[in-house]
């Protein structure tokens, strides 16, 4: 196939212009990487002629490299530009207009490995097996042999180890590469005290506080990644970046700089949600993400919910949080919260203030547990009767977040469980809440562009009478967050008491949310929806009770914020089977 260039003819600063719309590539193989590896390739309708000299003496180079990385030692590589050979134009005498651009590539024959030595290493250390007799001789594969060597000896607390030598020879009648790499390990060194750089507001000694560094300990690669990650986590760096010394420091250690950058302090945020049951949601925050020196965090929250809504009535909630990272060793933080909120719930009226203390531990970078104290004092209203109460919890959670995107996820897995015992000073009520909550993603296709997401959650109230517990204890289904199509929290519980039905939630609950997402643009993805929840009357999930399940489309579209979110959902199940429809739009993924 041969490439026609169209000629532009114009007066800009008294020069012409020829643009080039194709270039042709003969090659006999790997021709997907040689075509990668070209600029010439990449340009586009606005490059004149001096950018394809240009670009053609560059792909010399580029080109070769594209060989020695399919394992080809011995290719041969022409660009022509109207039949003369590009390496002998020089860009500032491009012609003015050009009529084809010719790239020939023979590969030769594919070499294979002979003789590797790579040296020394240590005990542990293996060669990879693709650097075997008669494996090709990707030059990528040497690249990560010696750097995996490097990476062993830092592993065991070498931190200047180094590629000392190389040499690489072809030998071309036997086809074979033989490699030879020498390794410098250095010194075994500990860490030094560190050294920070770059914080203003943010007190030096907190700093090395929230990294964590085990000074004095034997260097390792992990422990450095590990400090970047907790000084990230804290949220009031912008970046953070530990270096390495360049040598070695007295009595054997090695110097560690921490270069961090402050975010700004103060940040404040809005949203907004709207239901065509549930009404609207206006909420709004004010963070400060260094309140006391020491990385402290503080975030004030109002909400106001159910807005013109069919939910009961309006509801509201302030709540402040306070957490300071690294407060008893730096995978510890202690936090604070508390929040006086109104619940006006179709069957229940709640207004609560409650506090709790606690501590957050991080495992695993994607693994976090939370143990803490809470006291809450409340006054309900419901078909019961009205009461006051005030209970002392003490909630647990353990979260495992492996999502490749935490509001847009496309793969990876989410769990989330909570174990909240509580007891009322009186001695009257005591129980216990449990709910789980655990998502997966799959993204197959194109670019990813088709992705199934699937959530489950669990949720059970024990020890405790169904006409005893607080209201908002219980398990309702129907709405946004379990059941989209049915409406707002209309599956519970309904029994007699004395000559009145009374409606409450259940003491079990399992719900599941479906979803499919097809990304029909860069930004633009349409979904289709499943979801069915359960509700039942006795503390074990699915032993007697009744579900209900809602179906839908819906439209997404990628922001700087996260997708905006639009679903149609109607219900799959009962006597009102796709008669009625409930819409929901926010910002973020439904789950």
């Amino acid at each position: 196939m041969k490439a026609y260039l169209w000629l532009t003819t114009g007066l800009v600063f008294g020069a012409s212009v020829a643009v080039a719309q194709e270039v042709r590539l003969v090659a006999d193989t790997v021709r997907s990487p040689l075509s990668d590896a070209s600029l010439l390739r990449s340009l586009d309708d606005t490059a004149a002629p001096q950018d394809y000299i240009a670009a053609a003496r560059a792909d010399y180079r580029r080109l070769l490299t594209a060989l020695y990385a399919a394992g080809y030692y011995a290719g041969t590589i022409s660009i022509t530009v109207d039949g003369v050979e590009a390496s002998g134009i020089s860009p500032l005498a491009a012609p003015t207009a050009i009529g084809e651009v010719v790239i020939t590539v023979n590969s030769g024959p594919l070499f294979t490995f002979g003789q590797v030595a790579i040296a020394p290493l240590p005990e542990t250390a293996e060669l990879s097996e693709n650097l075997g007799p008669d494996e090709p001789a990707l030059s990528g594969e040497i690249r990560s042999a010696a750097n995996a060597g490097v990476t062993s000896w830092r592993e065991l607390g070498y931190p200047l180890a180094r590629v000392d030598n190389q040499q690489i020879v072809a030998r071309h009648p036997e086809e074979k590469l033989d490699v030879t790499i020498g390794l410098a390990p250095g010194p075994q060194l500990r860490f030094g005290e560190l050294e920070v750089t770059g914080n203003r507001r943010v007190r030096t000694e907190r700093v090395v506080a929230i990294a964590g560094l085990p000074t004095g300990e034997v260097y390792s690669p992990q422990a450095v990644a590990a400090a970047e990650t907790r000084l990230r986590r804290t949220g009031a760096f912008n970046s953070a970046a530990l270096r390495i010394g360049e040598q070695a420091g007295p009595d054997d250690t090695i110097g560690v700089r921490a270069q961090v950058d402050e975010a700004k302090r103060r940040r404040i945020g809005f949203g907004l949600e709207v239901s065509s049951v549930e009404g609207l949601t206006v909420s709004t925050f004010w963070l400060h993400r260094n309140l006391l020196g020491g990385a402290e965090r503080l975030r004030l929250e109002a909400v106001v919910s159910g807005i013109d809504g069919d939910t009961g009535g309006t509801d509201y909630a302030l709540r402040a949080a306070f957490g300071r990272p690294a407060t008893f060793g730096p995978d510890t933080d202690f936090y604070a919260n508390a929040a006086i909120s109104r619940q006006d719930e179709p069957t229940f009226l709640v207004d609560k203030l409650e506090v709790e203390a606690g501590l957050t531990r991080y495992l695993t970078d994607d693994l976090t547990v939370q143990a803490g104290i809470g006291l809450l004092t409340a006054r309900e209203e419901s078909a019961l009767g009205n009461r006051d109460y005030t209970l002392v919890t003490l909630p647990l959670r353990a979260t495992l977040d492996r999502r490749d995107e935490p509001t847009n996820a496309t793969s990876g897995y989410y769990l989330d469980g909570r174990l909240t015992p509580f007891v009322s000073i009186d001695g009257d009520l005591a129980g216990a809440r449990i709910y789980g909550d655990g998502r997966v993603y799959r993204s197959f296709g194109e670019d990813d562009g088709f992705t199934l997401a699937a959530r489950g959650m669990v949720g059970s109230l024990v020890g405790i009478d169904i006409t005893d517990a607080p209201a908002d204890f219980l398990y309702f289904s129907g709405g946004g967050g379990t059941v989209r199509g049915q409406p707002y929290q209309s599956l519970g519980v309904e029994f007699t008491q004395g000559t009145d039905t009374v409606t409450t939630g259940g003491t079990s609950f399992v719900g599941a949310q479906l979803e499919a997402r097809y990304a029909i643009r860069n930004n633009l993805s349409l979904v289709g929806f499943y979801d069915v929840g359960y509700i039942g009357d006795t503390a074990v999930p699915g032993e007697n009770g009744d579900w209900h399940a809602g179906v839908g489309i819906g439209a997404r579209y990628d922001t700087g914020i996260g997708p905006i979110r639009l679903d149609i959902g109607t219900p799959a199940s009962g006597d009102d089977v796709g008669e009625s429809v409930q819409v929901y739009i926010g910002i973020g993924q439904a789950f």
